[in-house]
């Protein structure tokens, strides 16, 4: 497994912790459906939320969620318009970035932003 894929999955697994330490309930984690994938997929207070996790070392390249391109953001979109097809009951959605800076393999930030408008 490349280094890139290890930090992705670290960062994931972090960002389901921070979530759960939130009070949200993972439903779903790397939700497929053909080329697209939600990283994860969690409820709070009745809201669906659909999570694009991105994370990074420290680098001179800028932060994590500047790597969220609209391109990103598209499929992300055209997946949740897929799983709501398929799961109906759910009502009110939002899209969400969490960014995971790591320094040294240790959490720097962790970055929510929240209710992504695109």
């Amino acid at each position: 497994m490349s280094i890139t894929k290890q930090t992705g999955n670290f960062g994931e697994d972090l960002a389901k912790k921070y979530m759960i330490e939130q009070g949200f309930q993972i439903l779903h984690t790397n939700w497929r459906y053909k080329s697209w994938e939600v990283d994860i997929i969690a409820v709070k207070n009745n809201i669906l939320h659909f999570i694009e996790v991105k994370t990074r070392k420290e680098s001179p390249f800028g932060y994590p969620e500047n790597n969220v391109k609209q391109q990103k953001m598209n499929a992300l979109k055209k997946a949740a318009t897929v799983y709501l097809e398929q799961n109906p009951q759910w009502h009110s959605i939002q899209f969400d970035v969490i960014a995971i800076t790591l320094q040294k393999n240790l959490v720097k930030e962790i970055y929510w932003i929240d209710d992504v408008f695109f």
